[in-house]
This record gives structure tokens, sequence and C-alpha cells, in this order.
């Protein structure tokens, strides 16, 4: 009050005063004097007070009753101004406190006579107001007269004094309670003394309270009166009172002020005495009535129910039970129970309302709830209370439901569409959309069965804003909208879930807290507490811990069925999604407090109803069912109506967002997943991924019905178990909308999620996850079998996911995960299901063995063969497609792991090991890959033990005959490994060294020798013989290309890495390895089939090469012996210190000869090609020789082959291969081992026999001839041949002439093989180049070799000459006469043209094109001649006679030849021959040796000169001029080199050498030519020369002997006689044939003859004229007039000819002379 009490405030507190007495002595001063006096004094008085006291305002107070006297005289006026002026005075005073309670109470009785003469009653009531607010001087009677006052105001006439009085009355009800409170607050601090009579409560006495409290008392008293219609005690002169008045009045006193009912037992009492009675007998006709009951039936009228009274004693119960439920346990039983009857459907809708909204406020207080369930429900004999409430909630919206809402006026009105919900709406698209005003809004509503109630909203979440409660103002009931009950009894439930599961949550929180606070054994559960009782400081924790879970499993209990219900059918009915979220959330928060409270049966209940929620409508899940029926069987006794567990609604008014297969075994159709069931599908997930900790066994529900979910979304699963949208995999049954494909995502990153959340639960519950998956599998397993419809692979997909997120802790379930997939997943017959199984437990092992264990994999064997051990538990399967898995995860554990594998190794390898030949084709390439990498990256990683597995293994594909590839590239894998033993050689043989000693010990301790293949070697090299051994076992494998790669490969080991052996192991690998192998495959080759092989697989065309067994073993042998043979070159310094190395070189050759033999051509020559390969190997020489070039062929080169140094231990781990390097690598201080020369030269003659016995076998001719005759190739031959050169080097201090007759035998039969027909394109480039073949190459190479040795070698080898001679001119000979070749009929080349051969005659046999080969060795044999022409045996053995024979023939048939250059050749070698030989013949022409020669000579001359073969008709011009010009040279020759010569020559062979030239100087043309070419033809030159020849040795002054002269003479005579002839004869036909043209060859002879003449004339010009005879000038001229008479002709070629002839005449023209005598002028 300072405001009041200061000095200012004081001081205008007085001049007011005395302003309002003047003002009041004013206003009285004509009418009412008394008053004006009475305000005068009152203004000295004030003045008095003022001038004489400090404390002006207690003065005041004191004096009050003087002071406020004139005022209350002006009230007495009943002036309305006078009052009005009068009554603000006396409010300014109340509020400045200077009232005292005599003049209050003055003041109070003046109020009372205005109020009864109805005076200022507003200000009336101000002025109460302010009187009993300012102060707490009005007490008891004055109070109670005041009080009165307000009531009787507010029952007048005048609506706003009544409403003024009403809030005046509730004011000032307030006020005083709220005296009591500060009274209260005064005292708290006495201690009151106990009062004796406490004990009896029916005491009605007030003594004890203090004076507030004591009007407080009496005024709750008076109320209550009031309320029951009684005569109050206290508020004397109360004229009327309302009950819904005093009802409010009642509820705001409970309500505003609990503290003084509970404080004191007064109070307390009255509550239970007065109140509660009073409501429950006011209730009666609400509790009596039932809505549509017929009024007759019953004796007495029943009243009705009356709205404003009822409600307000709903608000009053409120009140009551939120305030004082301690104090009035058992009144509160029966409110509540009432409550709950006014529910009943056969109440007003309004009563319903109201009730449900009371109800209401009681759910949104979990504590009181609490209070009821532990007061009520836990106490025996006693009403459920709490139960009955959720069941009444329960029945009343079930009620809702199913009873049409007759008897309530709103039902038709608030309906627009009456009865649209059930009819014409649902055919449209949402049953929910209303039309009104032609705009269409969806209302959130439930419907149930065609009832429609739309859901309106009531308050917020948590609190319970009533309306009907606060409807104070109206007298009849409301219409209550539809859906506003159904509205708050949802609210009601979704806050009692809520309020409940918080408050338990909570608590149990706490305890858990506490519990782990104290000890850790505290919150296992309360079961423990008699074990607990001895840890003391826990146990009163533990009970207290289980007290409260026996409220909260009560509670939970109690309401569980109740709400289960309710809810489940809200569910079904709600089409919002927002209400069908809070209906799932209700479901799932209680699923997971049961689970907390380990109430199974409740909380499979609730989980339940979710799955079935999110499950298509009646769709068949066992397990749902199951659980349900047992539930369903009871139904729940509500207030003794049988409620049953609605079954959800048929006709679904939800939209369709995907319609899928159900996953059944024999599916029905379709089914269709809504929006709603997807919603509830993702409160399933939520549930799954916070609660799985308390699922327990309900894990089993929860995955079955995702299971069928996520089949009818057709989700599949993906990498690690997470399941995608798939594709629309199933055809057509699985549709799904935008709206869920937008979806899918999300839930199945929830799905995911869900299993990730597994790592924190427990063991326990993972355990029961785990459980639940393979059962779940298993049932999915059973549907699977013996269909091949799509199986649903979720319990697999999610055992993985499960697996790969708990890989922490992966020992406690590995074996139940790995062993349910692999006895059952893995080996199920259905495809998919197995693919699956084998994922998930490839991806288990991949994720197990790259996991960060800790202690690490490598540290933990036991845990890494733990997790590698089912991967090797798969081989069992034998399902192709689980093993491709198991392959497939080898690999990908290789690439992460393969390091880091260690004892874990000989696992792996066994997988991939145990791929079998017949577990097809992708299996083993997978197995192989695997194989590939670790022979690639892991050997190094590997323990040395287990290389040899590594061996086996690659060796095991080798033989696998499913894909040649695999084969091919595992012998490369094989190489790569023996790349690799000889890189780590010396790490691996110490750590296998190490091995055996302790593998040896532990043999010797058992008594048992040790048992390894090769045993005595040592293990480095035992590991060596078994690759060797592996690449010797696919060496002959059935496929020809993997024998090749073997083999190539075995030999490539063997040669490169051989060095690393112990010396010793060498005659293994020798005797064990090669030569078994060579047995093997000559023994395979010779009994190979000769079937044809039409194809090699697929289409792939084999080469006819390859087209037999036969062939293709063929290859294997040649490459066999080759590589034995490499290996016999390259190691031989090796080899030949093991001691019997001459038996092996004897069994070698004799392999070498039996392939060489063998009817085929490609093995015998490769035969031939080793046995060169063996032949390079140099003899070893004196150690003075120094080697300068390193080994050749046929190059002598010595080579000092070192001594071994393996005996020892330390050895050489370098590649040593080539000879030379070996040899550099020697230094002057190590003598060499020379090897006893003896030995070699055996060796080397052993091969010469070899090679005579492979050579005289292949070239003999065979005795008969058919198809099957087998004859050697040209390359064999040409490769036999070109042995010799390199093998005679070694033997040619002895080779003799015998051996040399065996030498021609075979060269000449080599020679003489004829080639087939389909070769000799290949072979012969064309037959018109003159290119020899390499055999006959070879053949003279071979010559050549032998003829410089004998060049250099001693007098006794040069006898040789002649046999070489003749072994070439035989050769020279096969130009005109092709050798025969035994029996067989051969066709000369020229005939075989390639096409025809093709077409007709495949298997002919051609004889070769000798003639290059003859001329060549004719040209050798001219190029020996000249060097040896003078040599003693040449001459002895008439070489030149041979050598004319020989070329006799070639020129002889000169144009017959078969090659035009044959002659040429033949004619230039003659008279190179000649050139150098005639001389010899000259010089020796007395011995005789030659004398045979000349008429050989003069023949061969004669026989070419004039040959008797025609030139070909095709000759050109320019060619006939070239052949002339060759027959010009022979003449030269003879006019050089013979004639000069005549007196060493026989006569004979100079008289048949004119006879020649005779001949040929006057020649009658060929008969084939055109005219144009006559005079060409004539062979002019030719002529000419012959006849200068003639005339030049006819004529000259050398004629030593008369008998040549005249031999030339008559030549001429003769010649000259013969034009004469010709001529006549020309003129004769000419003139017979008048105008026709004379035969061709007659003009021709003509010319000729014309050209002879004048030739002649040029002749005898040339010569001395001595020598010319006058008679033949005589002749000469006598031609003259017969050449006249030829100028008539009628041929220009003859005119010009003629022309010609007679041009030369002229020198014959003098003047006459005198007369001539006998010639002579």
């Amino acid at each position: 009050m300072a405001g009041t009490s200061s000095p200012e405030a004081v001081k205008k507190l007085l001049e007011n005063m005395q302003g309002d007495l003047r003002a009041l002595s004013m206003e009285c001063r004509k009418k009412f004097p008394p008053v004006k006096e009475a305000a005068e004094s009152g203004i000295i008085k004030v003045k008095t007070i003022a001038a004489r006291n400090t404390e002006i305002l207690a003065a005041l107070k004191e004096n009050s009753s003087e002071v406020v006297q004139p005022f209350l005289m002006g009230c007495g006026t009943k002036e309305p101004k006078i009052t009005q002026l009068c009554l603000a005075a006396i409010q300014r005073l109340m509020s400045h406190e200077v009232v005292s309670e005599v003049a209050a109470g003055n003041v109070i009785n003046m109020l009372w006579q205005l109020m009864e003469n109805n005076l200022e009653e507003l200000k009336l009531l101000q002025t109460v107001l302010v009187l009993l607010t300012t102060n707490t001087v009005v007490h008891d009677e004055a109070l109670s007269k005041a009080i009165v006052l307000c009531f009787r105001l507010h029952f007048t006439k005048d609506n706003i004094t009544n409403n003024t009085a009403a809030a005046t009355v509730r004011q000032v009800v307030t006020v005083v309670f709220e005296r009591v409170v500060a009274e209260d607050e005064c005292y708290k601090d006495v201690i009151e003394q106990p009062i004796g009579i406490l004990g009896n409560s029916n005491r009605r006495s007030v003594s004890t309270l203090k004076p507030c409290a004591k009007d407080a008392y009496m005024l709750f008293q008076d109320l209550c009166q009031l309320v029951n219609a009684d005569a109050p005690y206290w508020l004397v002169g109360m004229t009327e009172m309302t009950r819904t008045f005093g009802l409010e009045l009642l509820e705001s006193v409970l309500n505003d002020f609990p503290q003084v009912f509970l404080q004191h037992q007064e109070f307390s009492f009255l509550l239970k005495e007065r109140v509660c009675p009073l409501v429950i007998k006011l209730f009666s006709p609400n509790i009596k009535f039932r809505q549509g009951s017929s009024t007759s039936s019953s004796p007495a009228p029943v009243e009705k129910p009356y709205f404003p009274i009822c409600m307000r004693l709903l608000r009053v119960v409120s009140v009551l039970i939120k305030q004082f439920y301690s104090l009035l346990v058992t009144e509160c039983e029966i409110f509540l129970s009432l409550l709950v009857k006014f529910l009943d459907a056969d109440k007003p809708q309004w009563l319903r309302a109201v009730a449900v909204e009371s109800i209401h406020r009681l759910c949104v207080q979990p504590q009181l709830l609490r209070s009821f369930c532990q007061s009520y429900d836990m106490k025996q004999h006693s009403t459920k209370v709490f139960r009955d409430i959720v069941n009444a909630l329960g029945s009343f919206i079930q009620s809702l439901f199913l009873v049409p809402n007759t008897g309530n006026a709103s039902t038709a009105t608030s309906q627009t569409g009456g009865s649209v919900p059930g009819g014409t709406a649902s055919t449209q698209t949402n049953p929910g959309m209303l039309g009104m005003g032609g705009g269409v809004t969806v209302l959130p509503a439930f419907e149930y069965r065609g009832t429609w109630i739309p859901i309106l909203s009531v308050s917020a979440q948590g609190s319970a804003k009533a309306t009907y409660l606060e409807m104070l103002d109206k007298v009849e009931p409301p219409t209550i909208p539809e859906g506003y009950a159904m509205s708050v009894a949802f609210h009601c439930l979704l806050d009692l879930v809520r309020g409940i599961t918080n408050m338990i949550e909570e608590e149990l929180g706490q305890v858990e807290t506490d519990g782990e606070m104290t000890t850790p054994d505290a919150q296992s559960s309360p079961t423990h507490s008699s074990d607990l009782q001895d840890l003391g400081s826990t146990s009163d924790q533990t009970d207290k811990e289980t007290v409260s879970r026996a409220v909260w499993e009560e509670m939970v209990n109690a309401c569980w069925c109740g709400l289960l219900a309710a809810l489940s059918l809200l569910l079904d009915a709600s089409t919002d999604e927002a209400a069908t979220e809070n209906i799932l959330k209700a479901e799932l928060t209680m699923a997971a407090l049961c689970g907390r409270l380990g109430l199974v049966t409740s909380r499979d209940a609730f989980i339940t109803a979710i799955c079935k929620s999110s499950l298509p409508p009646h769709y068949a899940l066992t397990v749902l069912n199951t659980t349900t029926t047992s539930l369903s069987s009871k139904s729940y006794s509500i207030q003794g109506q049988n409620v049953q567990m609605i079954s959800p609604s048929s006709e679904s008014h939800q939209q369709v967002v995907a319609v899928g297969q159900p996953l059944a075994l024999q599916p029905q159709g379709t089914v269709m997943l809504t929006s709603k069931n997807i919603q509830c599908m993702r409160t399933l997930l939520s549930l799954a991924h916070c609660h799985g900790a308390v699922l327990g066994t309900s894990w089993q529900l929860v995955l079955a019905t995702l299971q069928h979910l996520v089949w009818i979304l057709g989700l599949k699963p993906g990498v690690g178990g997470a399941l995608k949208p798939g594709r629309a995999v199933e055809g057509p049954s699985t549709v799904l909308t935008t709206a869920v494909m937008t979806d899918l995502p999300v839930i199945s990153n929830i799905l995911s999620r869900l299993f990730e959340s597994s790592q924190y639960l427990d063991d326990v519950s993972l355990h029961h996850l785990i459980n639940a998956l393979c059962s779940l599998s298993l049932e999915a397993m059973d549907m699977a079998y013996g269909n091949n419809k799509e199986p649903s692979l979720f319990a697999v997909a999610k055992l993985l996911e499960t697996g790969l997120v708990n890989m922490h802790r992966i020992e406690i379930l590995w074996r139940p995960l790995t062993g349910h997939l692999l006895e059952k997943v893995c080996q199920h017959p259905n495809a998919r299901m197995r693919e699956w199984g084998a994922e998930a437990l490839t991806s288990l092992i991949k994720t197990g063995l790259s996991f960060n264990h800790d202690p690490a994999l490598s540290q933990n064997q036991r845990l890494q063969l733990l997790l590698l051990n089912p991967l090797k538990e798969l081989s069992n399967i034998n399902h192709p497609d689980i093993r491709l898995k198991q392959l497939e995860c080898v690999l990908q554990i290789l690439q992460s792991q393969g390091d880091s594998l260690g004892s874990g190794w000989p696992l792996v390898l066994g997988v991939m090991g145990a791929i079998r030949n017949d577990q097809g084709e992708s299996l083993i390439r997978t197995a192989f890959q695997c194989l590939q990498l670790v022979v690639t990256d892991f050997l190094p990683t590997m323990p040395c033990t287990c290389l040899q597995i590594v061996v086996d293994v690659a060796g095991s594909f080798g033989l696998h005959n499913q894909e040649l590839n695999i084969s091919l590239t595992s012998i490369g894998l094989l190489w790569n490994i023996s790349d690799y033993f000889f890189q780590r050689g010396e790490i691996i043989e110490k750590e296998l060294n190490k091995e055996e000693a302790v593998l040896q010990k532990q043999a010797e301790e058992k008594g048992v020798t040790l048992n390894r293949p090769f045993h005595p070697a040592p293990p480095f090299d035992c590991l060596w013989l078994c690759l060797y051994a592996k690449l010797g076992e696919l060496c002959v494998d059935p496929r020809p290309a993997v024998r090749k790669s073997a083999g190539q490969t075995l030999f490539s080991t063997v040669g490169a890495h051989g060095t690393l052996l112990q010396h010793s192991t060498w005659h293994t690998v020798i005797w064990k390895v090669l030569f078994h192998l060579l047995d093997r495959v000559r023994e395979s080759s010779t009994t190979a089939d000769k079937e044809k092989i039409e194809s090699g697989g697929g289409n792939i065309l084999i080469h006819h090469s390859r087209d037999t067994a036969e062939k293709q073993w063929a290859e294997t042998w040649v490459l066999t012996l080759a590589g034995v043979a490499r290996i016999f070159n390259t190691r031989r310094y090796l080899l030949q210190s093991l001691g019997d190395f001459s038996q092996a070189w004897d069994v070698l050759l004799d392999h070498i000869q039996s392939a060489a033999l063998s009817k085929n051509n490609e093995v015998s020559l490769a035969a031939l090609k080793s046995f060169q390969e063996i032949l390079q190997i140099v003899s070893p020489i004196r150690e003075t020789d120094k080697p300068d070039t390193p080994p050749a062929i046929n190059v002598p080169v010595p080579v000092l082959i070192g001594t071994v140094t393996a005996t020892g231990f330390g050895r050489s781990f370098m590649r040593t291969d080539s000879i030379g390097e070996r040899i550099g690598r020697y230094n002057a201080t190590e003598p060499p081992v020379v090897m006893d020369e003896i030995e070699d030269l055996n060796l080397w003659w052993a091969a010469w026999n070899s090679w005579f016995r492979i050579g005289s076998e292949s070239t003999k001719a065979p005795v008969s001839c058919d198809k099957m005759t087998f004859i050697p190739s040209q390359p064999f031959l040409t490769a036999l041949i070109q042995i010799f050169p390199a093998l005679y080097q070694h033997i040619k201090t002895g080779f003799s002439m015998d051996d040399l007759q065996k030498l021609g035998v075979i060269l000449h039969g080599a020679v003489s093989v004829p080639i087939s027909s389909d070769a000799s394109p290949f072979i012969l480039p064309s037959y018109t180049e003159a290119v020899l073949t390499s055999l006959q190459e070879a053949v003279l190479t071979a010559l050549d070799v032998l003829q410089k040795a004998i060049c250099v070698g001693s007098e006794s080898m040069q006898i040789m000459y002649p046999a070489i001679f003749d072994q070439l001119l035989a050769f020279v000979e096969f130009s005109c006469k092709p050798p025969q070749y035994g029996q067989l009929e051969t066709k000369h080349i020229a005939n075989a043209k390639y096409n025809q051969i093709q077409l007709f005659a495949p298997a002919e046999w051609v004889a070769l094109n000798y003639v290059p080969f003859a001329e060549r060795s004719l040209e050798v044999v001219v190029d020996l001649y000249q060097k040896t022409a003078c040599h003693k045996a040449v001459v002895n053995e008439r070489v030149l006679q041979n050598i004319i024979k020989t070329l006799r023939m070639p020129l002889s048939l000169k144009y017959a030849c078969p090659s035009e250059s044959t002659w040429k050749l033949a004619v230039s070698s003659l008279l190179k021959v000649l050139s150098i030989g005639l001389p010899v013949a000259r010089q020796h022409a007395s011995s005789g040796k030659f004398d045979s020669m000349w008429p050989e000579l003069a023949s061969t001359f004669e026989n070419f000169l004039f040959t008797k073969s025609s030139p070909p008709d095709n000759l050109s011009i320019q060619e006939f001029q070239r052949n002339e010009s060759i027959d010009v040279e022979v003449v030269q020759l003879i006019s050089t080199e013979i004639l000069p010569y005549a007196n060493f020559i026989p006569k004979e062979f100079v008289g048949q050498i004119m006879t020649m030239l005779n001949k040929g100087s006057i020649h009658s043309q060929s008969s084939s030519f055109t005219e144009a070419e006559i005079d060409i033809r004539m062979r002019e030159e030719f002529s000419k020369m012959c006849f200068e020849t003639l005339l030049q040795f006819s004529f000259s002054n050398k004629v030593t002997t008369p008998q040549e002269g005249y031999i030339s003479r008559m030549a001429l005579s003769v010649l000259l006689k013969r034009s004469q002839d010709v001529l006549y004869r020309y003129i004769e036909d000419e003139r017979l044939s008048g105008k026709c043209p004379l035969p061709r060859q007659q003009v021709t002879e003509i010319i000729f003859v014309l050209k002879a003449v004048s030739t002649l004339i040029d002749s005898l010009k040339k010569t001395q004229p001595e020598n010319v005879d006058a008679n033949t000038w005589a002749q000469v001229i006598a031609l003259y007039p017969t050449l006249v008479e030829c100028i008539t002709c009628s041929s220009s070629e003859v005119c010009s000819a003629l022309k010609e002839a007679l041009v030369p005449f002229k020198d014959f023209m003098h003047p006459p002379a005198s007369k001539v005598q006998n010639g002579e002028s």
C-alpha cells in the first residue's frame, strides 16, 4: 500500500475528502439540511485530525465511523446524484483502508437498504467488491450479509445487473478463500496444539478454525446446502438460488483452492460428507435414464437428464477426481463407474459427449490413471476401474460404428448427404469425399461397414480442451456434430497410451539408471530380488522396483485388450493418413512397452495387429492366424456386454498403391496393397528397428509379415542382402503406382537399417532374430519345393545382412548361421533359393575374412579356419551354381585377403582342386581363375609346403577336358610355378629342408619310413620332379593342343631350370621322365586312329594336316623328340658325366630312327631335325686350341666340357644355358676334362649308321605300287640330306669310297622321289621358273662338301673325283630323262596342271621338274671340270667323254627338250668344257685316252646343228635370231678350236665337220613360217657363217692337203648346182600358175636360194683370188641369165631378194677383153 500512504497521497486524500464533503453539502443545501450540516462538521473533523496527528491515516481509521457518517446519510436520501457521490467517496476511503470494522458494518447495512430499494445496483456491487478486496475487516455476519446482497442482486430482472452480480459473487467467493490461504501462510510456522477431539470425524464444530477459515467453511457449507435445495445456515437472507450457479461456484472453489480442503480436516470432512453425496444424488436422473424406453412402462415418471446440471456435475467430478482423489478413493470409484456408464449407447448423445470429454480429462493424467490402477485394479474385490475405463472407451467407439445415431436431432441435420457414406459415394474414388457446395474436399474420417464418421480436430495432443463441458451458458442440450464423440474418444485412447507409456518408460529408465549406479545385476529383472537381498543397499531399491513393476504390469494388463480392440477397429476404419499414423504409433508404443516389461502375450497381440494391418485383408499368413485365434477367442467382457474383436471389414476404402502376388504355395491371383498397408509396414519396420531388443520370439511375426510384404511389392535382394525394387520380374502381376515407387527405396532403406541395427542387440536378442530368420527360411524353402516359382529370398537375404553387421561377434552366431545356409539352403532344389544361400554364405565368409577382428585373424588361426571351413564344406554340394559361387568367393578372397591366408591355404587350394571334370565349363573356368590368381600373386605368401598342392591342382586342371583353353593356360601356370621355384630356389629349399627334418623325426619316432614321391631325392628336387611328372602326364593327354603345350613347357622348364637339380637327380629326369615319356608317345602314335575327324567341336574347322588322331599324335611325337634332343644337346656336358651316356645316346638314336622311318611326313621330318640338333654338339679338342667362335652348324668348334660341380652342396642358381657362356666361365686354372676321343668317335659313327639306315630305308623305291604306298616328303628328304654335311664333319677322317657309294645311292634315291600332286604347287613355285627345290640344293651341297673335302684332302681321297662326276652327270641326264621311282607312274610336271590335279586326280604323283636341278648339276660339273680337268684320275676315267656323252642327249633333242634353257645351257657348257678339255685332249692325243671321244663329239655337233626337232610355233622372231646366234657360236668354236688344229685330230673327224659345214651353208627352210618371216627364218647368219668357214678353210693359203681343198670345191659346185635347179623350177611354176600365187614353201625356198647366192658371191670376193677355181666363177656367172628370168615374178619378197642377188654381178661387168684361153685372160 506504499502508493496510498505516501505524504503526497495522504495530502491528496485529505483534499479529496474535503472536496467530497463540500460537494455533498452543496448538493443537500436546499433539500436535505441535516446532511449538509453533517458534511460541514465532517470537514472540520477532517481538518482537526489532519492538524493533530502525525499518523493521519491511522487517526482517520479510528474516527472512520464519524468520517463516514455524512456519506451514509447522503445515501439515505435515495437521491441518485447524491447517492452516487457518496458511494464514490466511501469507495475512496475504503481504497485507502481508512474504514474500521464498525464503519464497514454500517456501510454494509446502508448498502443492504439501497439494494432493497433497488437503487444503484451496479455501484453497490462495486462498493461491496472494493470493501471486501481491499482489506479483511469484514467478517462473519457482515461478510455473509455482503455475500447475500450480491446473490440477491444476481437474481434481479436486469440482465446487466445479473451478470455483474454473478461475476461479483464469484470474485467474492474467491476472496473469501484467498483469505484462508493468506491466513494459513501467516500461521504456517506456528505449531498447532493437537486437539483431543480430532479423532471424532463426525464433528460439525468449527470452533477450531481461524476467523477467515471459519468464514470460508460457512460459505462452502451453505453453497452445498443451496445446491441441494436446503436452507443455508450462514447466508441468511437468500431468496433464491439456481443449482447450476451453485455447482459452478463449488467447482471453481474446488478447482482453485484444493490446498484448503487438503490441509483442513474440517473442509475434507465437508467434501466427503456433503459434496460427494450431493453429486451422486444429482446424477441419479442421468443414471436411470434410458434413451428410447417408453415412459409408460415404468410406474414413476423418470426425470430426464438436464444438460446444464449434468455437464456441471461432470465438471465437479473431474475436479474432485483430479484434486482430491487421495481423499475420496471410494467416492471416486463410484464417480468413475458412473462416467463409464454414461458412455452407454442408450444414453443421450450429449451426455455421452460430455462423459467422453470428462474421461479425456482423466486420460491426459497418467499419474492419476496409475493411482486408479493401484487403488482399484490391484486390490482384490474392487472394481477394475482402469480396465473398465479403457474397455468402455473401446465399446463406445464400437457402438458408434454399430448403432445408428437415433434419438438425436443432430443426425439428420449434420449429415448433408444422409445416406451418402454407405451408398452412392462408395462408387466414387474415395468414399470420404462428400460433395459440399460443388467444391470437393476430402475430410479425414473413419469408415466402417458403411458407417462414415468424420474426424474433427478436438484438442492439441496431451491437453483435454473440452467443448461441451465449457458450454455453461447453454440450457438446452447442444447438437453434437457428427464424429465429435468419436474424435474425443479417439484422442482419449491416444493420450492414454502416450501418457502411460511415457510415464512407465521414464520410470523404467530411472530404475535402470539407478540400478546401473548401484549394481549391474539390479537391472536384470525383478525376479532376481530374492538373490539381491544380501546386497543390503540395493534390496530396498529392488523392492521398490518390484512394486513399481507390478503396477506397470497391472496397468498394461488392464488396458491392453481394450486398447487393442479399439485401436484395431479404428485402424481398419481410418481413411486418414494422420489418424492412421497416430493409431499405429499407439500400437507400436504399446508393443514396445509390453516388450520392455516382458509381457509376451500382449506384445505379440499388438505386433500381430500391426502385421495384419500391413497385409491385404484376409491374407493367409499362418503365423499371424495362429496368434490371433488365441486372442480373438477371448471376447472381453465389458460391463457384462461381450465385445468381440471385430474382424477387419473387407471393403477397403483406401487407395490401392500396389498389386502383387501373394507369397503362397498356389498363388490365387493377385492381392492389393493400399497406402495404409504401406504405412503399417513402415510402422512395423520402425518397431523392429527401434525396439528389436524387446521383440524376442515375436521377431517371427514381424519378419514373416515383412517377408510377405516385400514379396508382394516385388523387392528382390541385392548385394549384401539389401532389398532393392526388382524389375518387373513376375511379369504382369506386380503393379506399383508411382506413389509407392517413390516409397520403395525408402522402405528398402529402412529394411536394411533394421538389420543393421541388429548390431546393437544383446546376444540373446540376436539369437532370437537369427532363429526367427532361420525358421522363416525353412518355411520359404518348404514352399519352394517341387516348383519353379520364384522363392522368397527374404529370410536368406536378411540372415546375410544380420551376419554382416554383427561381424564383431561373429563367433557366437557363425555356426547356426552357416549351418542353416550350408545344410538347408544351398542344397535346395530351387536354383534361385540355392543361389542366394550360396551368395549369403560366401558374402559372410568374405566379409568375415576382411573384417578387422580383434585380435587380428593372422593371430587367430582358429577363427580363420572357422570362417573358411564352410567354404570347404560347399565342395560336398554337387549343384554347379553353388560351386560357381563358392569359387567366385575364393577368387574374391584371394583378391582381397590372399596375402594373409597363412594356414588357410590348404583349405582354399582344396576348394579349387575339388572341381571335377564333369562339373561343367564355367565352374572349371572360375576355379581356374582362382588358381591363376594364386600362381601370379600369392606363391610367395603361402607356406612352401603348399607348393606341391599348387602343382597338383594346376596339373589336375590341365587334365580337365571341358575347356581346352584352361588346360593350356594351366600348363602356362606350371611354367610360371617353375619360374617361381627357380627364382626363390634357396628360400624354398631351406624351408622344405626344415620341414623335411621335422617330418623325418616324426617318422622315426613312429618307426615308419617317410613316404614321399621320388623319396631319396632331396625335397626341393622332389618338388621339381613332381612338376616334371605332372607335365609328363599332360604330354600324353588325349587332346593334341594340351600335349603340345605341355611338351613345350616341360622341355622349356627342364632346359631353363635344370641347373637347380642335384647331379644325381638328372638320372631320374632322363630315364624316368624323358625316356618314359618318349616311349609312351611312340606307343600312342603308332597305335593312333587313322579315322578322319570331321570338326573340332562347335564349328571349328580342323586343318587337313590334323584331321586324324594319328596326325595329331604325330605332332606330339615331334615335339617330344625335339625336346629330348634339345636337352641332350644343351645339357650334354652334364649328362656325359652320368656314366651311362652312351646307352642313353643309343636309346635316343633309336627313337630318332623309328620316328624318321614312321610313315608320317611330319614325324619323320621332325626326327631329322632332332637328329640335326644333336649333331650340333661340337666335339672336344685338345685344350691348346682355344675356342673363338660360338658353336654353329657344320663348323667344328672345340668345346671344353667343364667339370660338373654339382657333387658338392653349393649349387649355382644361375641360369646357364648357352654353351658359349659356359665356355667363357671356365678360367685357366680349372683344367678341363676332355672326354675320351675314341668314345666320342663311336658316338658319331653310331649316328652315321643311324643316318644311313634312315636314308636307305626311306629312299628305297617301293616294290609294288598302290594308293597306300608311302612316299617320303620333300622336306624330309631335304632334311635328311642336309644332315650329312654336319655329320660328315665328325667322320670325315674315316670316310671311305665304300661310304661314298652308300651316300651316292641315298642321294640318287632321294632325288628320284616324286612328289604328291597336292604338294607340287607349294614345292614348285611354277614350271617356268627355274628354281631348285631345297632337296636338290641339299644334294648338291652334300656333294659340294665332299668335293671341298677331297680338294684339301690327301691323294688317297682324290680318287673319289670321278665318282663325284658320275653322280653329277647322272643328275644332268634328269633334264631330259627324269628318273623312275620303282614302278610308280609319275606324270611329268608340265602335264600336271595344278587345277586338273585338284579336280581329277588328287592322288597323282608328279615327277619333279628336274631341269633346274640338272642344269645346276651341269654348272657344277663344268665348274668342277674347270678345276680338275688335268687331274690324273679325271683323265684316266675319261670324264670329258662322259660329259660330252651326257650332253649329247639334250643337244640332240634341242627344241624337244623339256626346257628350252636345257639345250642352251648344254651348248654353253659344252663350249666351256671343250675350251678347257680340247687342249688337254690334244695334249694326251698320243695316249689314246681320248680316242673314243672324237666320234662322240662329231655326232654331238651333227645332232645339235641339224636337229630333227622343229622349233615351236609360237617362237618369236627375236628368239629365233638368238637361237641362230648360238648355232653361229658353235660354228665359230669349230673354226677357232678344231679346224686350225686339224693335224692333231683324227681325219675322219675333220671330214665329218666339213660335211656338216657344207650342209649348213645352204639350208632348206623350215616349212612352217609365215610370209613376213621368211627372210628371217632362213638361218641366214648361220648359213653365212658356215659358208664363210667353209670358204675360209676351202680357199685359204693354209690348205695343207689337196684333199681338203677338194672337199670344199666339191661342196661349192654341189651348192651352185642346187641353186640353179631351184631357180629353174621356180620360173616354170610361176609361169604355169598364172595369176595364182605359188605355195608358201616354194616362195620361201627361192628367197633362201637367192640369199645364198649373194652370200656366196660376197665370200668369193673376200677370198684370195688364187684360191678360187675358174670353174667356180664360171658356175657363178652362169647363174646370171637364170636370175634375170626371175624378174617377171609377182611376189614382192622374191623381187627384193632378187635385187640383192643381182647387185653383186656388177663386179663381173668388165668390158670385153681379148680372147680368153683356159680361163686366163
